[in-house]
């Protein structure tokens, strides 16, 4: 069995024990063939927090058999949804009962402040959970009225099979959950990569899987860098179906990989670069509300994060005043500070990506209004930026970058608005049906 790691919390004077093996029929192991190990670095302070084991392909190969073996005799249809049910709400109570710890070691990871993983993030998985255990024993097929002297007509839902989950560093508790819950529900076999960046939450929960009666081989847990670990999934011969959250780049290769091997199914949640559109007739205090929410939390590492704004002329000056007053309210700090509102960038790759973004707006004439400023000391720390004055040509306006600004232009074309509408806020009824 591969050791586990036992981490210092300092600001909360305790410890964590985290496996750091690959998780695979319910044990941790360490590779088959390889030595090289991630490094899970904490954003607040640059400091490796340990490393933990990384799959090789033919790790991949172990996992999705021991997937395979388990949905042939001890899951898929040899189980009642009931047995499903069950044990999906055990897994919800235990991971309720263990929040705190899992978010804290999501804070030393991720960075992200311990209250809002707590209450947000874990809250949300728990009752994503109890959800689909809810549906595990409603699933139900059709008779269908054919001629009923010669044939009977029905259909029924079975599961598709093994499962590869890929899933990112931004939201590592819930996008586990989210990815977890229906495919257990329905019966599916589970291998998943988390992301190389924040491997230690999937880990603590597999100990969970295992602690909750899930059989051997139902859920395996498998850290990898992408173009290993993802990559073998994605092309793997064995795997019926992968679930991908993460860049547009990355989906296409995915899509790719899945056509030229066994033409498995996909789902695929890339990225994107939301508008908000402010018109006249909103509540401004809300929308300058909903405006600093939708890029501030998370610390703007959301793919629906609202990056851009276009407001009306009438109102601009008037919204970005009180945009600017909200956005300076937003607390950027140590995630184990109940002040804080958000923490630092989760990597220095995104860290360095983000300030070229913001240099790049500097250069192309956008005026940094909030922000702008690097931060002296430790911690991948970048303060929330709001930039004025942009084109459409700009590089801020075009790409995506999960990171805190937003960008303005001013217009009055309600055209020009609804062909970028994505977050719509306005009062005005009549004006939200416009064609």
């Amino acid at each position: 069995m591969a050791q586990s790691v036992t981490l210092n919390i300092p600001a909360l004077n305790k410890s964590i024990t985290v496996p750091t093996g690959l998780f695979i029929n319910n044990e941790f192991v360490p590779s088959i063939d390889s030595t090289e190990r991630i490094q899970a670095v904490n954003p607040a302070t640059e400091e490796v927090i340990c490393s933990v084991v990384s799959a090789s392909p033919m790790d991949i190969d172990a996992a999705v058999a021991a997937a395979r073996q388990a949905f042939r005799t001890t899951w898929g249809k040899n189980v009642t949804g009931f047995e499903r049910s069950r044990l999906i709400n055990k897994l919800a109570d235990l991971i309720e009962s263990h929040a705190q710890e899992l978010a804290e070691l999501e804070s030393l990871n991720n960075g992200k402040p311990v209250r809002i993983a707590r209450d947000f993030d874990i809250g949300d998985s728990v009752q994503c959970l109890r959800y689909y255990a809810g549906w595990a024993d409603k699933i139900l097929g059709q008779s269908i009225e054919v001629d009923n002297k010669t044939k009977l007509a029905f259909t029924r839902h079975d599961p598709i099979g093994v499962c590869g989950q890929i899933i990112p560093w931004n939201y590592p508790i819930n996008m586990w959950a989210w990815k977890v819950a229906p495919a257990l529900a329905v019966g599916c076999t589970i291998v998943m990569k988390p992301s190389e960046l924040c491997p230690l939450t999937a880990l603590k929960l597999s100990e969970l899987i295992k602690e909750a009666g899930f059989p051997p081989g139902v859920v395996n847990t498998v850290p990898s860098y992408g173009p290993v670990g993802g990559a073998a999934l994605a092309a793997h011969p064995e795997v019926d179906k992968v679930a991908f959250t993460g860049s547009t780049i990355t989906g296409r290769k995915i899509m790719e990989a899945a056509a030229k091997s066994n033409l498995k199914k996909i789902s695929l949640e890339l990225g994107g670069k939301s508008p908000h559109l402010v018109f006249s007739s909103a509540d401004l205090d809300q929308a300058a509300n909903w405006a600093a929410l939708g890029i501030c939390y998370n610390t703007g590492q959301d793919c629906t994060a609202g990056s851009r704004v276009y407001v009306q002329d009438d109102i601009y000056d008037k919204f970005v005043e009180l945009l600017v007053t909200k956005v300076k309210k937003q607390v950027i700090g140590d995630g184990f500070d109940d002040a804080s509102g958000g923490g630092p960038v989760v990597s220095k790759v995104q860290y360095d990506k983000v300030w070229s973004y913001i240099e790049s707006g500097k250069q192309e004439g956008a005026k940094a209004i909030l922000g702008g400023v690097k931060r002296v000391g430790k911690g991948y720390y970048v303060d929330p930026t709001i930039f004025t004055e942009i084109r459409p040509d700009m590089k801020i306006v075009k790409e995506e970058v999960r990171r805190l600004w937003l960008s303005r232009a001013e217009s009055d074309s309600d055209n020009f608005f609804r062909s970028l509408a994505r977050y719509c806020l306005l009062e005005d009824s009549k004006q939200s049906k416009k064609p």
